[in-house]
């Protein structure tokens, strides 16, 4: 039995997937003393903190404002209802606790439309699913408390035949030590989880916790996948005016910019896999559970196309086949391979990364289907004729240009390097050949010529070195400039004179000499574009665009931050890594501390966040840091330790103290091994 909050809108309930398309569900309900019904996607809103969750259920806990007004404008402040629940084997304890006037109360439901339904018994509920029986009894009804135990048995197993109604039996029986229940599995689970203190308090935490809770099914498969955040569900447009969705600028001061998000809500009878986001949502979760964290991975990697093509999202009934997203899927499975051992679930991931790894070079009116200006460089793009009709695809995604259709497929939507670049309606790609691109296509080379040695394919890997060997040798030909000691991107007159945080791309793909990567992070170090006390701004600090800090238009994004971080650590940058990635993390503990959120993106200029309040790959700027302690990379191995930025040693604003991370479990390929780091 899959338990949790497994569907988008159940932030305050869960549910009980006994196998694909087959479970039933069960929420919590608060009614006002005026009678207005806080229920669903009211929930997202009045979200306080998102607290701990335990990988396997064991124990996990959500804080609500009730005050707080569910619709866009929300500030939660207090937490006045905290729901917990805790699992073992075959049965659940959930508990709801309000602290202010009010009524809460369970609500039994069918999630995607499931056909099985609970039917009235007595003291409780009951149904009757595929293979289980399951049922429900409640604790005695509080206007302020609200408690149940779910338990479900076998049906049809050898042995005595299940008597009907056992399972409520059962619950019954475990009802009345509830509270003891969750209290001991609250304990248990903070004594022995993964956690940081010091100035890194709240570190790993905030990884383990805000993962966990983005976990969702694909309820006709049954797969678990990480989607890129719970509002991220496509599409279910309300009043949605396209173009219209992406986050607004916010307010200034104290006051949180709005989410962008009140034009959209989640669909209920669907799921959505985004290409880059969910494999970085794997690096993340493998900090809780290696298990989900393949998990998470062959979901990405199985929402492909059958042409290969890794989309830039699909969903249920829809996504994008004429375009993908960075390739960054087979860097996150040999870095998990290596942190979480798994050669059966790296050889089902194999083939799908290799079909996409095809997919971008794969024929085209006589050409690479991707290829830049000078041929064996690359160009983001759009298949115009497999775009859908406008049936069931977002608001602002009907009528799309080619040229948005490609900055989409970039991942840096509106980043102003695009706005230099024309459409070529011909080969349906940007007339350019772009620095991000060649170096995602770079490290995607040279990470599944890795994995096909793992896998047993030497011959395979040494072509796609070869391979990657070619690109490299094109790229230090066609696009370093050594004027600006940078890779610049290739468009029909030269050298595009603009410069992003994606520059910096070469370093993790292994492009620069060790003279020119010097070069590069002088640049890079350089407080007037892009080092100083917020960054990495997506768009040079000198640029007209930085102010705009819209989206990819000066703001910091966790992505970018990470794979810049990356990149100086493969080259030896250590010191400079180390500041990179510490500032990364306090900026985003800092605003976690006093919003309870975990950010889309940052304000280059103030630290704020921006963007949706619960996004997924908001925790890399976490990961970072933990990685400074603890990490195995690709290039050099088992790493521990780091060199201490002074900031950081000598204690700031955002600073309590002298760092000292300790990690009491660091769990591997499913076990859990003892580890204690100090500094």
């Amino acid at each position: 039995m899959r338990v949790g909050a497994l569907e988008a809108r159940r932030w305050a309930g869960l549910v009980f997937a006994a196998g694909p398309g087959d479970g039933i569900g069960l929420r919590l309900v608060f009614t006002t003393p005026d009678g207005e019904r806080r229920d669903l996607e009211d929930w997202y809103w009045m979200v306080s903190r998102v607290g701990p969750h335990a990988p396997h259920g064991s124990y996990a806990r959500m804080e609500f404002d009730l005050a707080a007004e569910p619709s866009p404008a929300s500030r939660p402040r207090e937490s006045t209802l905290i729901l917990e629940w805790s699992r073992r084997e075959d049965a659940v304890a959930l508990r709801a606790l309000a602290r202010a006037p009010g009524r809460v109360e369970w609500v039994g439901d069918d999630p995607w439309g499931w056909e099985t339904t609970w039917e009235e018994a007595p003291d409780g509920w009951r149904a009757g699913l595929e293979c289980v029986e399951i049922a429900a009894a409640f604790a005695p009804r509080e206007g302020d408390r609200a408690a149940a135990v779910v338990v479900w048995e076998p049906r049809g197993a050898p042995g005595p035949p299940s008597r009907p109604g056992r399972a409520l039996d059962r619950a019954r029986r475990l009802l009345p030590g509830l509270d003891r229940w969750i209290d001991d599995a609250r304990a248990d689970w903070d004594r022995r989880r993964p956690r940081s203190s010091g100035a890194a308090e709240g570190l790993v935490e905030a990884v383990t916790d805000n993962l966990m809770w983005t976990v969702l099914l694909q309820p006709e498969t049954g797969r678990l996948y990480a989607p890129a955040g719970r509002r991220w569900i496509f599409p279910k447009p309300r009043d949605a005016t396209p173009g219209d969705s992406a986050p607004r600028k916010g307010g200034s001061g104290d006051e949180e910019p709005l989410d962008g998000d009140q034009d959209c809500a989640p669909d209920p009878d669907d799921w959505t896999v985004f290409g880059w986001d969910s494999f970085f949502n794997t690096l993340a979760l493998a900090t809780a559970s290696g298990r989900l964290a393949w998990d998470a991975l062959l979901a990405g990697v199985e929402s492909r196309y059958p042409n290969g093509n890794v989309p830039n999202w699909r969903s249920r009934r829809g996504g994008t086949p004429d375009r993908s997203q960075p390739p960054v899927g087979s860097f996150a499975a040999l870095k998990l391979h290596l942190a979480c051992p798994d050669a059966d679930a790296l050889a089902a991931a194999w083939p799908g990364l290799r079909a996409w790894n095809d997919w971008w070079v794969a024929d085209k009116g006589g050409r690479p289907r991707r290829e830049g200006l000078t041929p064996g460089l690359f160009a983001w793009g759009s298949d115009t004729a497999l775009v859908p009709e406008r049936g069931w695809l977002p608001e602002w995604e009907v009528g799309a240009s080619g040229h948005q259709r490609a900055a989409w497929e970039s991942g840096q939507d509106d980043l102003p390097l695009w706005d230099d670049v024309e459409w070529d309606p011909g080969r349906e790609v940007l007339a350019m050949s772009a620095v991000d691109l060649c170096s995602y296509r770079a490290l995607d080379l040279e990470c599944l010529s890795r994995i096909a040695r793992i896998l047993g394919d030497p011959a395979e890997g040494a072509r796609l070195e070869g391979e990657r060997r070619r690109l490299v040798e094109t790229m230090n030909r066609a696009l370093w400039s050594d004027a600006a000691g940078l890779y610049l991107d290739e468009l029909p007159g030269g050298h595009s004179t603009r410069v992003a945080a994606s520059n910096f791309l070469p370093l993790i793909a292994g492009v620069p000499s060790a003279r020119r990567a010097r070069r590069m992070v002088g640049v890079l170090r350089d407080p007037a574009r892009f080092w100083g006390e917020w960054m990495l701004p997506t768009i040079s600090r000198d640029d007209p665009a930085f102010d705009d800090q819209q989206y990819w238009r000066g703001s910091i994004w966790p992505p970018m931050n990470y794979l810049v971080l990356q990149g100086l650590r493969r080259y030896g940058f250590d010191e400079f890594a180390s500041e990179l990635a510490w500032k990364g993390a306090l900026m985003f503990l800092a605003d976690r501390r006093r919003t309870g959120f975990c950010r889309e993106n940052f304000d280059a200029r103030t630290g704020r966040g921006r963007g949706r309040r619960f996004q997924s790959w908001g925790p890399l700027f976490a990961l970072g840091a933990i990685e400074e302690f603890v990490d195995v990379c690709p290039w050099r191995g088992l790493r521990m330790g780091s060199r201490l930025p002074a900031f950081v040693a000598r204690g700031d604003a955002a600073v309590d103290g002298a760092v000292r991370a300790r990690v009491e479990r660091l769990r591997v390929a499913g076990e859990a091994r003892t580890v204690e780091l100090s500094r």
